[in-house]
């Protein structure tokens, strides 16, 4: 009798056990379903390549939750070194693709990709590309990502295209090293997009003669005069547009960001920089980054303050510079001297960013960079800088004494990474960031007012990834 009622009680625990595992197994997946429906309902359309199944490299069509993809030298990973969110996640190699095979019959807005190098493999390089005319042929949608070792980082892209899409993602470099790719979320397109909670403000200034002489520093102007919205207007770029849909040497720069989804204006000669004033619309209060492109005019007192205040209570200012005896409107001040003039005699601070630009003319190339490792200007979302040209710039001298934080990012070819001689550099300020670069060669598109002779440098090297990377990073992205 009691060994019939001790089996009784073991029989009983084994079925409670069995059945709470069962409750708990059940209680998980119900938590990753739910998840996963949480996930999707973020956007219309997510594909997070939880659903079907392909485990080699030979090219092969999986049906996953938005449809037919053809995986092309890409398979479906789920090992432990497959960076992923959930299961499994793509994982490509050598010039793999990920293609879609059907229609998203309501536009695109935006689109957002996760995205890491496979276990320890080097960095590699992919590209998003779309199709309006259900995959006859192809435009990619901005610039080169380059996917680093680490956690899955994410990269938005701004197509703002109404009717019928599809996408792909194309590996471009790297060989065999290997790319995890999850996590694909597409908005709906609409006439007017909202502003999204990554949505930053850029102000480029146009008060201090940055259009002197054969100068001409601006994201947009009209018949000579760079107005506070560039025209067209913004809101009608789109993934396609032409950085020539603005007239400006810098407007390149402008269109990359509005195809972001980021508002661009410019500060004109007839406003006022100020900080704190509530009744300028202008008032660098309203924006996140400040851009000033070689001024050739010095700041007031009352300008000085407000930029260094700006920085101290979380703005982010990007200082270009250019080489000695640049003044392009014969007022005895170049780039150089204007801003360092601006550290040295302010009311604010003296040397408050750590640095001081050199009174130099420096030319070259060079790929003496700081560690790209975890670098967000370096190595950032808009890709890997390798290299850089300077024609007719000035270097930087760090002193670091002054402000702990400044770092250097590029120095002159073949010098030793101190505190001299650098060509690009970062650093913070009280809440705020700074990025600056002794020239204005490397964002020069080489358009703009026909009666200027400018140079195409936007394309060279790896000047659009340096000023596009900085500027997010600026912008706390």
């Amino acid at each position: 009798m009691k060994l019939k009622n001790a089996f009784f009680i073991l029989l009983t625990v084994v079925i409670f056990i069995s059945c709470k595992k069962e409750i708990e197994q059940s209680n998980r997946t119900s938590d990753v379903q739910d998840n996963i429906s949480i996930n999707k309902s973020l956007s219309p359309f997510l594909e997070d390549f939880e659903t079907g199944t392909k485990a080699s490299y030979a090219t092969g069509n999986v049906t996953f939750s938005t449809g037919a993809w053809t995986l092309n030298d890409a398979l479906l990973g789920t090992s432990a070194s497959d960076v992923k969110n959930g299961l499994q996640s793509t994982r490509v190699r050598n010039t793999g693709k990920l293609t879609m095979l059907t229609d998203k019959t309501t536009g695109a807005g935006t689109v957002t990709i996760k995205h890491a190098a496979y276990g320890s493999d080097a960095s590699s390089d992919w590209q998003l590309w779309y199709s309006t005319n259900s995959g006859t042929s192809y435009v990619q949608a901005g610039s080169n990502v380059t996917s680093a070792a680490g956690a899955l980082q994410t990269v938005v892209f701004t197509l703002n295209i109404e009717g019928n899409i599809r996408i792909e993602i194309r590996k471009n470099s790297g060989g065999t090293n290997r790319i995890n790719i999850d996590d694909i979320a597409v908005s709906n397109y609409t006439s007017t997009q909202p502003p999204t909670g990554n949505t930053k403000k850029f102000l480029f200034d146009a008060k201090h003669a940055q259009t002197a002489g054969n100068a001409d520093w601006v994201i947009d102007s009209d018949s000579g005069i760079p107005g506070f919205n560039p025209t067209p207007a913004q809101s009608n770029v789109t993934s396609t547009t032409s950085e020539t849909y603005w007239t400006g040497g810098i407007s390149a720069w402008g269109i990359a960001l509005a195809k972001m989804g980021h508002v661009v204006q410019t500060l004109p000669s007839s406003g006022s920089l100020t900080y704190g004033n509530a009744s300028n619309t202008l008032d660098l209060s309203n924006y996140n980054v400040f851009v000033v492109d070689e001024p050739n005019t010095l700041f007031t007192a009352a300008e000085k303050t407000a930029i260094l205040q700006f920085v101290q209570n979380g703005g982010s200012l990007f200082m270009i510079g250019n080489h000695n005896q640049s003044d392009r409107n014969n007022d005895g001040y170049d780039a150089p001297a204007i801003w360092n003039n601006l550290m040295t005699s302010n009311s604010v601070q003296t040397n408050p960013f750590g640095f001081s630009f050199n009174l130099l003319n420096v030319s070259g190339t060079t790929s003496n960079l700081a560690s790209t490792a975890s670098n967000p200007i370096l190595n950032g979302s808009q890709g890997l800088v390798t290299s850089i040209q300077f024609n007719s710039g000035t270097s930087m001298t760090m002193v670091p004494s002054a402000n702990s934080t400044v770092t250097g990012l590029i120095w002159k070819s073949g010098v030793t990474k101190n505190n001299n001689n650098v060509f690009c550099l970062r650093c913070t300020y009280g809440s705020g960031r700074v990025v600056a670069i002794g020239d204005s060669s490397p964002m020069d598109d080489g358009t703009g007012n026909p009666s200027d002779i400018l140079y195409p440098g936007w394309t060279t090297l790896s000047h659009s990834k340096l000023m596009l990377n900085a500027s997010l990073w600026l912008a706390g992205l």
